[in-house]
């Protein structure tokens, strides 16, 4: 990609509340349209479908099936669970001109119970994993922290429907295991604990958390073992003897949130009637789970966590390209640096813009954060300049070499 084409350019300044609001807007993978409510630039969609390939690549694993479901909801199906009322505070309704009632979605565990009922009445169609990325709507009192706190925004859910409560806590675990090594593979160091099922569940659920000192959540966690609750549950303090294995210390850490995982219990087929045959041709209630990862909210973590004082760090899983290569007035140089790197199937981000500043392009490949940062120019000659953007020092390699160390 030439850096001359792309839409948006970075910007030098921008008033923001949070770190990732800032270097996100400022860097051009993200533009605010009103308080929780962005869009996704083409930088910064980039960075998503790389978040997403990763996420999929391990609901695939597990016996995920990708679906789309609809984001516009008749007030009938959550009647149904009684959560049209019970989840009114965080739900957009509207009405159409012929004064029916609908909800935007904000999660989808009543549809889904829809599909399955439709579809499901012996125990050799369960177990069933199905899941999506999709748009949530959830009217947030205060939209706030950038991208992790909005009103509209990208969730990958996953839902579960099995014969037993074993056969659910059986699954569940592969979900918490898989979650683990989404968030592994992205490069975050985050824990597991444990919390509240709010509006989903009376039962103790698992969350996902990326430590970093910005975070908004607070959560206590042994340094061990497993062990880990948030501060909505957790009954001791800092300093503690761990309770679980009688060893280790409770630490407290700030953190965000990124993925939660619910074992829903029988609870949603008891409303919505849900039910299967079992061997010995006796009806059954279905058990349900409800798993969910936010891809945006990701993205806002991986700006929180990985930056400096001249912009973002991406982890070569996520980044928008490989390559930032800067051309100091040797086009043709830069073209043909350029055009092999594309030959080779390294993605490349070129700034060939002819009315900027040498500086104001290195500013720039600091700010986007792309993971190496490579400039041919008549000093370098036959070379190639190369530096990793989380690091200082610089080398003049061949191309070759170049290559041979992208791959």
């Amino acid at each position: 990609m030439r850096y001359s084409k792309l839409f948006p350019k970075a910007k030098r300044k921008v008033s923001a509340e949070s770190i990732n609001h800032k270097l996100l807007v400022q860097a051009g993978f993200m533009d605010q349209l009103m308080a929780g409510s962005w869009t996704l630039l083409p930088l910064g969609w980039r960075v998503i479908e790389k978040i997403n390939q990763v996420i999929r690549e391990e609901m695939n694993a597990i016996g995920g099936q990708e679906l789309l479901m609809p984001l516009l909801h008749p007030k009938s199906i959550w009647n149904e669970t009684g959560r049209w009322e019970k989840a009114d505070e965080i739900m957009y309704k509207l009405k159409d001109s012929r004064e029916k009632e609908f909800v935007l979605s904000f999660t989808h565990e009543e549809i889904v119970m829809d599909l399955l009922r439709k579809n499901v009445s012996s125990y050799k169609d369960l177990p069933v994993a199905v899941y999506h990325f999709s748009t949530k709507f959830r009217n947030e009192l205060r939209a706030r922290s950038g991208i992790l706190r909005g009103r509209e925004f990208m969730m990958k859910d996953l839902y579960s429907a099995h014969v037993s409560e074993r056969d659910l806590m059986e699954y569940y675990e592969k979900v918490k295991q898989a979650y683990a090594k989404i968030f592994k593979r992205l490069g975050f160091d985050f824990k597991v604990t444990e919390a509240g099922g709010g509006v989903f569940t009376d039962k103790n659920t698992h969350e996902f958390q990326v430590l970093c000192e910005t975070g908004e959540d607070t959560i206590y966690y042994c340094d061990n073992c497993g062990f880990g609750e948030n501060k909505e549950i957790f009954k001791g303090k800092r300093g503690d003897k761990c309770l679980k294995c009688k060893k280790g210390q409770i630490k407290e850490s700030k953190a965000i949130e990124v993925g939660n995982i619910f074992p829903l219990g029988t609870w949603y087929a008891e409303k919505m009637k849900v039910f299967f045959t079992d061997k010995n041709g006796k009806e059954k209630l279905v058990w349900f789970g409800s798993y969910g990862i936010g891809p945006t909210r990701v993205m806002g973590a991986f700006a929180e966590v990985f930056n400096d004082d001249k912009g973002m760090i991406w982890p070569e899983s996520v980044a928008p390209f490989s390559v930032y290569l800067i051309d100091l007035k040797s086009k043709e140089k830069g073209k043909e640096v350029y055009q092999r790197l594309k030959k080779e199937n390294i993605e490349v981000l070129w700034d060939d813009r002819e009315d900027v500043s040498a500086g104001v392009k290195f500013a720039d490949a600091d700010l986007i954060g792309i993971p190496v940062r490579l400039v041919v120019s008549a000093k370098t000659k036959d070379k190639v300049e190369w530096k990793k953007r989380s690091e200082d020092k610089i080398e003049l390699i061949d191309l070759d070499e170049v290559i041979k160390r992208l791959r």
